[in-house]
């Protein structure tokens, strides 16, 4: 089976950092897309960052140079560095083995991490 376990969220500062951390099992990142997604309340679920099998990345314009993308290998691990955040930023986010979510809502079918909140005052 696959899981995906994230963690890392949290309450901070605008204009603080966060990093959030997806490691999987029963899966690999290696050759293997996967995309971090958040939902705030009343919002749909917003692809923010995705993390193609090439190694090529993709940003949402809001969190463009304020986010980033990494990938340890030997961690089965993806990485989400969040600088500079912002109260809009507020949401849980998540992670997602599928860089091409689309839907509403988040972790209607697919495999998807648990979420963590991260809340930006």
């Amino acid at each position: 089976d696959v899981q995906l376990v994230e963690s890392g969220g949290g309450s901070v500062q605008a204009g603080g950092s966060l990093r959030l951390s997806c490691t999987a099992s029963g899966f690999t990142f290696d050759g293997s897309g996967m995309g971090w997604y958040r939902q705030a309340p009343g919002n749909g679920c917003e692809l923010i960052a995705a993390l193609w099998s090439d190694g090529s990345t993709h940003y949402e314009d809001s969190v463009k140079g304020r986010f980033s993308v990494s990938v340890d290998n030997a961690k089965n691990t993806v990485y989400l560095e969040m600088n500079s955040l912002q109260s809009k930023d507020s949401a849980v986010y998540y992670c997602a083995a599928d860089p091409a979510y689309q839907a509403s809502e988040c972790r209607l079918f697919g495999n998807w991490g648990q979420g963590t909140q991260v809340t930006v005052s």
